[in-house]
This record gives structure tokens, C-alpha cells and sequence, in this order.
């Protein structure tokens, strides 16, 4: 049944903070190579009790991490930051708009403010505009 409905609709889009969360992480590690569990065991012999660390390990300078995991790091990150790049995109200026605002901060700032409170204010906007405001 739920693999039908992922089937119909793969990408449920942003729902919250933590549900993006996850699908990250889990689109992370799906594209992991497979854990080498012949080294892990040899490493968790190897370093004894400070394989998995505590209050009183210091681990510092016991595991030295390998060339290839590295850059398979690094290029992990700048896939990251391409993706993110290639997402964002250059909202469009309007010049039929009114301009009530100094800087584009504050042209934010205003949007905020007509997205919540212009349905109220749009009365006093018009007699502003009219000359009639009492």
C-alpha cells in the first residue's frame, strides 16, 4: 500500500524542517560506498576503548583520515553547494510596483509587512493616496 503511493507521488515537497532533514539525509547516505567492515573490525580491535570514545577518551590524533575519503568528502560538498546554487534563483524586479522602500532590505521588510497586515491597511493606503485620510 505505502509503496503505491510513494509510486504516485514520489516527491512530497517541504512539509518541515525536519522532514527535509531527512530526505537529506537519507539522498546522503544512499549515495555512500558500501562500509568496509573487514576495516572496521581491524580498527575497532586497534584502538580498543577509544574506538568508541566516552567521557574520559581523548581520541585526538589516533585515526588519520584516508586520501580518498577526503575527496570523496570534498566532492560530496561541492555537489552540495552546485545543487543549492542551481536552485536559487534572481526573483524578477517589477516596475509597474510602487516603490515604498530604501534598500532591498527594507523592500523585504515591507513585503513581510503587506503579506500579514495589508488586507487591514489597504483602506488607509487608498485615502492616503486620495487625499481624503482623516
Amino acid at each position: 500500500m505505502e509503496r503505491k503511493k510513494k509510486k504516485k507521488n514520489p516527491d512530497t515537497g517541504f512539509s518541515d524542517f525536519e522532514a527535509a532533514t531527512v530526505r537529506q539525509y537519507n539522498r546522503l547516505v544512499k549515495n555512500m560506498a558500501p562500509r568496509d567492515l573487514e576495516r572496521y573490525e581491524e580498527q575497532k580491535y586497534k584502538y580498543g576503548d577509544a574506538f568508541y570514545g566516552g567521557p574520559h577518551v581523548i581520541i585526538h590524533g589516533l585515526h588519520e583520515d584516508r586520501k580518498d575519503a577526503v575527496d570523496n568528502m570534498v566532492k560530496d560538498l561541492e555537489d552540495q553547494i552546485a545543487k543549492r546554487e542551481k536552485y536559487s534563483r534572481r526573483r524578477t524586479h517589477n516596475d509597474d510596483a510602487d516603490i515604498d522602500y530604501i534598500n532591498e532590505r527594507n523592500a523585504k521588510f515591507n513585503k513581510k509587512l503587506d503579506r500579514f497586515y495589508g488586507e487591514h491597511t489597504a483602506e488607509i493606503k487608498q485615502n492616503l493616496e486620495r487625499g481624503t485620510a482623516v
